[in-house]
């Protein structure tokens, strides 16, 4: 899976913002926490759930029950939106 061509990042004041270039894709603009900013980079390349939950696990002192779970919730919400290429 991996976040659609069509959606472009930007970090701006400590936040990140994500628009995407065609509003048939969806219409809108995302503002994304450090931890929703840090899967939506790694979505930038072919991953998948696991790949991010072990990324975030390595960088983040949370414990894996937690930072699992806070993956499952930011990919399902970019799902409904259909950001996300399956």
């Amino acid at each position: 899976m991996k976040l659609k061509k069509e959606m472009i990042t930007h970090e701006m004041d400590g936040s990140q913002i994500m628009v995407s270039t065609d509003q048939n894709v969806f219409s809108g603009i995302v503002t994304s926490n450090k931890s929703a900013a840090f899967i939506i980079e790694q979505l930038k390349t072919d991953t998948t759930a696991e790949k991010i939950k072990q990324a975030m696990f390595e960088k983040y002192d949370a414990p894996y029950e937690v930072i699992s779970a806070d993956v499952d919730d930011v990919l399902k919400k970019l799902r409904a939106h259909g950001i996300i290429e399956e």
